[in-house]
């Protein structure tokens, strides 16, 4: 069984304005299992907060490194920890 974990990930570069939200939430529903949030950031970033099982949040993690996203990903910055809980689905705020 794999442990749930909460990533935190800081996404640089064209994200904002493209749909980049969006795309991600779709992501993460279709890989199921996850909660959180996607949310814009005023210096142009995207913060993306998953928490569900690791190898789905890996998935993800991995979507968002890809060549898949809308925009242009420049860098992925990201910490793990223990999931906090309080989230009910994957939001786009």
């Amino acid at each position: 069984m794999s442990e749930d974990v909460r990533l935190v990930a800081w996404v640089r570069g064209q994200v904002q304005g493209v749909g980049f939200r969006w795309f991600t939430r779709a992501r993460a529903l279709e890989l199921g299992g996850m909660s959180g949030f996607a949310l814009n950031l005023a210096d142009g970033r995207v913060q993306v907060v998953a928490e569900g099982p690791r190898e789905r949040c890996e998935d993800l993690l991995a979507w968002l490194h890809g060549d898949d996203t809308p925009g242009r990903v420049d860098g992925v910055t990201e910490i793990w920890d223990t999931p906090r809980g309080g989230y009910e689905g994957f939001a786009i705020r």
